[in-house]
Parts: structure tokens; C-alpha cells; sequence
């Protein structure tokens, strides 16, 4: 049995008028982002990336537009120290973007971070000390006052060595596990920080409030932010950033609802990846703006791409349903789904719509290189006809009519159901051609010609059968109908052509194809289908209403 009273709330709220964040229904313009992918990302793989691994991924990072990009802990490992050497001494570190640097607040920790730094382009040396009542109390047993000690120190010795050391530096420091922190203590041992930092407009110095681990509900992560925004020095000096994990799984809504109460820039990972439960996931973050009509200032837009570098350089996976990156994301099963999907793309093709509101669908799969045909409708035993319907249509150019469409729907749910598989687009096509398209029905027409009388066409055409020919003569309302007439006199068979359609199919070059449809329904009621193409209409009519014929006299579908 579990017993949950050995739980308790290990946060502490602030005061409830920080709560102004409540008011704000969206985030008005994108966030500084900081990957901390080559960091965080990193230490979280049971494999660590590899140096050339690291470099293959960091290009990616760039090509995504990241601007502040942390690249390790150079003091942890040597692979990290030599990454980062790599990245200055090769000049990898283009004239507009920033490495940052992760180190403790210890004096050994520090000189080979900056020894690491060394003649760096521009640097942000993120120093770090945990503040909260469990480490302080378990891991370093420590008063508030030797702890705000360890943080003040190490202010004033990145300041020193920013000073001695060749490169160009700014100053982030974490007050670790914030989150467990009662919210005035770490408000003092901020200030205190900036107090040694002194920001100024020449030396903007970041403060980060990292969701170390997720112990709250967002909002009141959020309103703890807002104290903070409110209440540190300098404040015009300093970039607010949040740092937020996912252990509660809220690891977006913690930032979104951070951002909202005044935060100014964003450390997190490409899809999450991270310690435990993951970082917040950037991605989620910045198409959820974009969904809102915000610039994420991110190039997202092939994302095929970057799940397969992320996948390759972490030996990761991204998971079919993570939100806009997953595979199965757009995917519509469901046959209403289905349906409304269909409508509404047709909705804003027919109305020339540049504002997205497509049912079931937050964006378009092609504003980061997805496609309709192989990422939206999808085929099962779950779909409809509208669906199966929409994607032969957009893939293929068939346009079934509505009856002819819920027949097709089913044999194709019935083949997926009995072969427990999904349909891709080219099974869906090769149902289709076997079962309606140009069919052999064992009769041809191998001459005609018709004349109009008054309202009436009259036709003298030729059937072909078993090796033997017979010319036949009928009469209709269209030429479709006298062949119609002709076919039924010829064979015997009784029914009524009870669907027409027709539509233009773009043929080789210039050419243009006609795809005919054609419903025969015999006495007892049940419907058979055909279809006919050509490049002469009354030929694709004529094949579609033998094929028609071949189902409904040899049993088909």
C-alpha cells in the first residue's frame, strides 16, 4: 500500500499579490535561449557524446539559431575541457554567439574553467552553489550565512580572473535548487552576488532560478519568479533565466508561466533530453509562440533533421507522440478526425486562407518540413472516408464521389484490420487501381459513333467478347447513357447507372486526364463501382462503366 503521508511540501510560496503574471494571456515575444544541450543533455546520456559527436551536434545547434549555447562543465571532464579548446582554437565560435561554461563555486574549479575560457570570443562563466534547506541541512550542513559565503566568493574570484584571463566574459549565477529555497533567503544571496558583480550597462550579468527539481505546481514557480523580478537589484542590469527540469512532468507550464512573470531568457534542451525526467524541452516552447503568432527567433523548420542528428549524436529517441516533433504527432487515425482534417484543409484551399485553423492540427506540418500525405492522414482500421478519401485525392488526384468514398473507406479498413498494419499512401493507391481502375471486365468496345436527335444520342457501337464481335444500337440522354443502354442490351444485365462523376486529372506535360467514376446499382440495391482513365472523356467513361460492369457481374467490390 502506499502511504503518502510521508510526503510534504518541500517549496515555499511568496506573498500572494505576486500574482500579476495571472493577468497575461500569452507570451508576447520570444525568450533568450541558452541550449544547454552539450551541458545538461549531455550528462544524462548513459553514453556521453563522444568529441566529434559533440562538435556534429553543436553545428546543429547553430544552424537552429541558438545565440547562447552552454557547452560544458571543462572542469569535469577532459572531454569537455578539449571540446571547448576545440571551439576557440579552430575559431568555431561564430562573431554573434556566446559559449557558456558551468562551474561550482570553488576556487580549484574556477581557474580551470577560466584556463579553459582562456582567449574565448565571448563567455559566459555560469557559476553555481546550492541554497536550498535540504542541502543545506543534509549535504553541507551549513548555516544560511556560510552559504551566502561560498556564493559571494565566487563572485569576486570570477570577477578577479575575468580581469587577469585573456577572452571577453559575463557573470550567471544559480542560486542551485531554488525551488527548495525559502524565496527571501535566495533573494538575499542573489543581491549579494550582484552587489560584488555590480551590473551595470556595460556589464549585464544573468541571474538563473533553476527548477533543479520540480516540487511545486507552475504558478506557484511563476509567482515565485515574479518576487524575484520584482525585488532584485540593479534589476535593469540583469537578465532573469530560468533553468526548469520536468520531474512533475509541468517542466513547459513552469516556464511559460515564468516567462509571463518576467523572466527574459530560457536554458533548456532540444526535446527535453536532461537529468532524470528531462530539461524543459525548447522545442515545445518555441512552436508553442509560434502557434500564437510569436517569432520564436529559432529555424524549426526541418524537423525530420533535427530528430535524426539528435537521435544519431545521443543515441536518444524521440518519442512517436512528443509534442510537435514526434512522428505520429499530426497523425489522424480516427475517422472524424479524419474528416474534419479534410474539410478544413479544403475549407482554406478554396478560401485562400493565410491564418491557420485547420481542426485537430495546432500548426502546418509544413512550417517545419512535415508532409500531409505521409504525417496526417493515415490509414488503419480506425479511419473514414474522409481521410482515406482526402489522401488519395491530395496524393493521387482521385476525387471520389461521397458514396463511392465510404465504399473504398471500408475496404481499405477491412484489409488494414485483417492484416494488423498501417496503410501507407502507395497501399491505399494499389487498392484502389485493383480494385476499380481500368478494370478487365472480358468485354471491349472497339467501335462507335453516335448522332444527336433533338434530346436524344444515338449510338452504333461494337462489343467484343470471348474473341467475338456484335454491334449493338441504343439510345439515351448523353452518350454515356446510350453505351450504358448498349452494355445492357448486349449482356442481358439489368441495373441503373446510378453515379456519374467526372474530373480532370494533370497528365504527362501539358496533357490532361479524365477520371471517371461510375455507380451501377442492381435490383436487389447493392452498389458496384468503377473507374476509368484517358485522355478522351467518353473512353474514361466507357472504361469506368466496364469496370463498373466486372465487379457487379464477377463479384467484386
Amino acid at each position: 500500500m502506499m502511504d503518502s503521508s510521508k510526503y510534504r511540501v518541500g517549496y515555499f510560496p511568496v506573498d500572494g499579490k505576486y500574482n500579476k503574471w495571472a493577468n497575461k494571456d500569452r507570451i508576447a515575444k520570444a525568450p533568450v535561449w541558452c541550449s544547454v544541450d552539450m551541458r545538461d543533455g549531455n550528462q544524462s546520456l548513459v553514453i556521453p557524446m563522444s568529441l566529434e559527436e559533440k562538435i556534429e551536434y553543436y553545428k546543429v545547434l547553430l544552424e537552429v539559431g541558438f545565440k547562447e549555447i552552454e557547452v560544458g562543465f571543462p572542469a569535469a571532464s577532459e572531454t569537455e575541457y578539449e571540446f571547448l579548446r576545440t571551439l576557440i582554437d579552430n575559431n568555431m565560435i561564430p562573431d554573434d554567439v556566446t559559449v557558456q561554461v558551468l562551474t561550482q563555486c570553488r576556487e580549484h574549479i574556477i581557474r580551470k574553467t577560466f584556463d579553459a575560457c582562456k582567449g574565448a570570443p565571448s563567455a559566459i562563466i555560469h557559476f553555481y552553489n546550492s541554497v536550498s534547506v535540504a542541502q543545506r541541512e543534509q549535504v553541507f550542513k551549513m548555516s544560511k550565512e556560510e552559504i551566502m559565503q561560498i556564493a559571494v566568493d565566487g563572485a569576486k574570484l570570477v570577477k578577479k580572473l575575468a580581469k587577469e584571463y585573456e577572452g571577453n566574459f559575463r557573470f550567471e549565477y544559480s542560486p542551485e535548487s531554488f525551488t527548495g529555497t525559502e524565496p527571501e533567503y535566495a533573494l538575499e544571496v542573489c543581491n549579494a552576488v550582484l552587489d560584488v558583480l555590480e551590473p551595470s550597462a556595460d556589464n549585464n550579468v544573468i541571474i538563473n532560478l533553476p527548477v533543479t527539481v520540480e516540487m511545486s505546481l507552475p504558478h506557484v514557480y511563476a509567482s515565485q519568479v515574479e518576487y524575484m523580478s520584482e525585488n532584485l537589484k540593479y534589476r535593469e542590469f540583469v537578465t532573469l533565466s530560468l533553468h526548469p527540469h520536468n520531474d512533475r512532468g509541468t517542466g513547459v507550464a513552469d516556464t511559460e508561466l515564468a516567462l509571463l512573470a518576467g523572466a527574459d531568457r530560457v536554458e533548456g534542451t532540444l526535446f527535453g533530453n536532461g537529468e532524470r525526467t528531462g530539461n524543459v524541452d525548447i522545442i515545445t516552447l518555441a512552436l508553442n509562440m509560434y502557434s500564437h503568432g510569436v517569432d520564436p527567433k529559432l529555424d524549426l523548420s526541418n524537423m525530420n533533421y533535427l530528430v535524426e542528428k539528435y537521435e544519431k549524436c545521443t543515441r536518444m529517441h524521440v518519442y512517436e507522440r512528443a509534442p510537435y516533433a514526434g512522428a505520429l504527432v499530426f497523425a489522424a487515425f480516427s475517422g472524424s478526425h479524419q474528416d474534419a482534417i479534410a474539410k478544413g484543409m479544403k475549407y482554406r484551399a478554396k478560401n485562400k486562407l493565410h491564418q491557420w485553423s485547420v481542426p485537430y492540427i495546432p500548426i502546418d506540418p509544413k512550417d517545419i518540413g512535415r508532409t500531409y500525405d505521409a504525417d496526417v492522414i493515415r490509414v488503419n482500421s480506425q479511419s473514414g472516408k474522409g481521410g482515406i478519401g482526402y489522401l488519395l485525392e491530395q496524393t493521387f488526384g482521385y476525387n471520389l464521389p461521397p458514396k463511392m468514398r465510404e465504399h473504398f473507406s471500408y475496404l481499405c479498413k477491412n484489409i488494414s484490420d485483417h492484416q494488423h498494419k498501417e496503410l501507407k499512401a502507395d497501399d491505399v493507391l494499389d487498392i484502389f487501381t485493383a480494385n476499380y481502375l481500368n478494370l478487365d471486365s472480358g468485354i471491349d468496345v472497339t467501335d462507335f459513333d453516335f448522332m444527336r436527335e433533338n434530346d436524344m444520342v444515338k449510338i452504333n457501337i461494337t462489343f467484343k467478347k470471348d474473341g467475338a464481335e456484335k454491334e449493338m444500337e441504343a439510345e439515351g440522354n448523353g452518350t454515356l447513357s446510350a453505351i450504358n443502354n448498349a452494355l445492357s442490351e448486349f449482356t442481358g444485365e439489368q441495373y441503373t447507372l446510378q453515379v456519374f462523376t467526372q474530373h480532370s486529372m494533370q497528365g504527362e506535360g501539358s496533357r490532361s486526364v479524365a477520371a471517371s467514376y461510375i455507380g451501377l446499382e442492381r435490383a436487389d440495391g447493392e452498389m458496384f463501382w468503377g473507374v476509368g482513365t484517358d485522355t478522351d472523356v467518353i473512353t474514361a467513361s466507357t472504361k469506368a462503366l466496364l469496370s463498373a460492369f466486372s465487379n457487379m457481374t464477377r463479384g467484386g467490390k
